[in-house]
Order: C-alpha cells, then structure tokens, then sequence
C-alpha cells in the first residue's frame, strides 16, 4: 500500500504550499486558500485511514468506502473553488447554483458507492448510469450557468475560469472510467491498478488542480489584472 502513504504525502506537501501562499496571498482572497488547504488535508486524513489498513469493506471485490467520504466532501469543495473562480470579481456568489452543483455531486457519489456495494449486475450498472448523469449534469452547470456568469468577469478572469473548468472536467471523466474497468465494471484492470490509478488521478485532481487555479489568479494579481480587496 505504498502507494497510500504516497499520496498522504503529496497532499501533505499541498497543504504545506497552499499555507504557504496563504501568508502572502498577493491579492487572492483568504477564503480561496482556506478552501484549497481543506482538501488535502480531509483527503490526507483519509487516505491515513486506507493506508493503516481501515476504510474499506471485502465481498466480491473490496470497497473503499473511505474514497466516498473523502470525495463527497473534497468534490464539493473543488465545486466551491471553482466557483469562487468564477464570481471573483462579482458581488454575488450565486448559493443557488452552488447548492445545485454540490447537491448534484453528492447524489453522483451516492449513486457510485451503492452500485459499488450491489451485488445484481444490472442494479450496479443502472446505479452506475444514474451517476454518470449526475457527473453529466454537474459538468452542464459548470459550462452553461456558471461559465455564463464567469463570462461577466474581465479576461484574465474568465480564462482562468475556462483552463480550470476544462481541467477539472477532464480529470473528473477519469473517476467513472477507471470505476467501469476495475472490479466494479467489467474487471479489465485489477484492485491495485485502479487503486494506483485513483492515487495519481487524485493527486492531479486535488492538489494539482488548486495549484493551477490559485497560480493562475496570483499572476493575474502580479500583473495587476487582479481585482484588489479580501473576502472574508
């Protein structure tokens, strides 16, 4: 399980940065630090969890239901970053999209760990249907609502928004990928692939995410394009 401890590092070591831009937030609001310092540290912890050997339940193929109590919090959270993205330089922040997006997000995890933990072939796959529309719905709110109202914001901001909404739709395509070809789906890779593959998939997703969109908004701020002035 090496593997695990790897990415408890790796969200350690992005905790470590995103304090450390935290203490000189050149012009970025706090709040967007504190959002992405919250998820390596809640997925750090839980990784711990699956690293010690916990988190996870056995039948026919192992559960790590951990990973859904890490997502459902850390996907909701990436939801929030983007948006505040995406209503930087906007009096609003618009709640009612957010708690349809993060609402959405809950329903596609949901829907993936029941069909992770069904046994009846058809059940799964009908569950696993239910939340690839739910990922389908998310990403429409992302590109149609939420993009049309980051289109509201000057350039640099709204092309921030566009490089860190194709990132984050792109990596999210690769969770229901990799859940349909492992032991979940069709079985063509093994548990320990699909685990590997979850670890690199959520390192990027996570850490690299917030790297790009936070470094994108302190150049913005570094070149002057950047809005002044902190939210709480």
């Amino acid at each position: 399980m090496w593997w695990l401890w790897l990415y408890v590092a790796a969200m350690t070591a992005g905790a470590l940065l995103f304090l450390r831009w935290h203490a000189d937030p050149k012009g970025v609001p706090r709040i967007e630090y504190r959002v992405a310092i919250a998820i390596p540290v809640w997925s750090g912890l839980w990784y711990t969890v699956m690293a010690l050997g916990g988190g996870r339940s056995d039948g026919d193929h192992p559960v790590y239901w951990a990973r859904y109590v890490d997502w459902t919090v850390t996907a909701s959270l990436l939801l929030v970053a983007l948006t505040l993205t995406a209503t930087h330089a906007l009096p609003g922040r618009h709640p009612t999209l957010l708690a349809a997006l993060v609402g959405t997000n809950v329903a596609m995890l949901l829907s993936g760990f029941l069909a992770d933990l069904t046994a009846d072939l058809w059940a799964r796959y009908l569950l696993f249907g239910l939340g690839s529309l739910c990922l389908l719905v998310v990403l429409a709110l992302i590109w149609g609502p939420l993009r049309a109202i980051a289109r509201r914001q000057p350039d640099g901001l709204y092309h921030t928004y566009r490089e860190a909404a194709a990132l984050l739709s792109v990596l999210w395509m690769g969770y229901p990928l990799l859940w349909l070809l492992g032991p979940s789906g069709i079985e063509l890779l093994g548990a320990a692939v699909v685990s590997g593959l979850y670890v690199l998939l959520s390192i990027v997703s996570k850490v690299g995410w917030s790297i790009v969109d936070l470094g994108r908004l302190r150049a913005l701020s570094t070149r002057g394009e950047l809005p002044l002035g902190d939210r709480p």
